[in-house]
């Protein structure tokens, strides 16, 4: 019932046909809104915040570092001093914009009657533009990381195991050793850069192959019990091949542009992975193979505002904006692999 109308009075204007009652349901909608943790592009990678949209950071040359410089100090002199190396990197943080309209006309019928939940146009608009912001930034990790070409370490699915050629057999294949695989890898990247990978981003399409795979299912299911059954998840993954942290990546997009049929894809591609070493938080002193460089564009904390303002006089119209800005950028070429064709 409208706010501050009587009953009597709301009956005589529903006959006379000035009021139209609301005939929408105001406790349910179809929105297929996803759910945020989906998007698993801050699982993998750490946030950097930082206060300049571009700036340069230090990266500590790693054969200096790993390089045993101590000499045999010679009898009445001294040794020669050990090189350490320094090079420099740079980020760009860019901003990205999305904006939607409110006709204020329309939307005083939805304030007379108080509609609630979904009905609501600024609340609705308002969560559209969220899940926007956050389906673009998984694009543009898909884009910046996840994706054959971007790393120099790649291995591709096939029929057969070879270190040289960079080939492991498919994990649809029941011969396929995936802990085997993660081991041979964790161990090639570990010798090279002193740190051991302890993430892994798996595609959706490889997360279920891994997760059906029989070797895997012969791993765990002894652990389980009538009561509590032996379940593969990304936990039970992330033990089995000694990692950090499995993130699916499932979120999904329409590729289609406007006014075309939809073509609804996941967003990463299904059939890859990405086992990588990754810091939990910006560190000075650890490598992290990418960052996510984020710039508070406005100087309110948020590298990812929501902001709501007026539109021109006569218009009777106001905006909703996002905006997304931020640089996700490879800083540690060796610490990670990427897997093609897995399945």
């Amino acid at each position: 019932m409208p706010k501050g109308i009587h009953p009597g009075a709301l009956s005589a204007r529903i006959a006379k046909g000035a009021f139209k009652p609301n005939i929408y349901l105001t406790n349910m909608s179809m929105a297929y809104f996803q759910n945020a943790d989906r998007y698993a592009a801050k699982n993998l990678f750490p946030i950097c915040p930082v206060q300049l949209a571009s700036a340069r950071y230090y990266i500590f040359d790693k054969a200096s570092l790993l390089r045993d410089n101590a000499q045999r100090k010679p009898e009445f002199g001294k040794v020669t001093p050990a090189q350490m190396g320094q090079l420099d990197q740079s980020y760009s943080c860019k901003v990205d914009q999305i904006i939607v309209g409110i006709d204020q006309i329309s939307t005083l019928n939805f304030q007379r009657i108080g509609v609630p939940g979904a009905a609501d146009p600024r609340r609705a608009k308002i969560r559209f533009i969220a899940e926007q912001m956050n389906l673009h930034q998984d694009r543009i990790f898909a884009e910046s990381f996840f994706k054959s070409g971007v790393w120099s370490n790649e291995w591709t699915g096939g029929t057969a195991y070879s270190t040289s050629g960079k080939t492991f057999i498919k994990f649809t294949d029941d011969n396929c050793d995936p802990v085997r695989l993660f081991d041979d890898l964790c161990t090639e990247i570990e010798q090279s850069t002193g740190r051991r990978p302890n993430r892994l981003g798996l595609g959706k399409n490889t997360y279920n192959a891994l997760k059906n795979h029989p070797g895997v299912v012969e791993r765990v299911k002894f652990g389980g019990s009538t009561a509590n059954p032996a379940t593969v998840n990304e936990r039970v993954l992330a033990e089995l091949f000694g990692l950090e942290k499995v993130v699916v990546l499932s979120a999904i997009y329409n590729k289609a542009g406007l006014g075309e049929a939809e073509d609804m894809d996941f967003i990463c591609d299904a059939n890859a992975a990405i086992l990588a070493y990754a810091t939990s938080a910006p560190a000075i002193d650890e490598p992290s193979a990418g960052y996510i460089f984020t710039w508070d564009m406005l100087g309110d904390g948020q590298y990812m505002p929501v902001l709501q303002y007026e539109g021109e006089n006569g218009t009777h119209s106001e905006f909703i904006e996002g905006l997304f800005s931020a640089d996700m950028k490879k800083t540690g070429d060796d610490l990670a692999v990427f897997l093609k064709d897995c399945v």
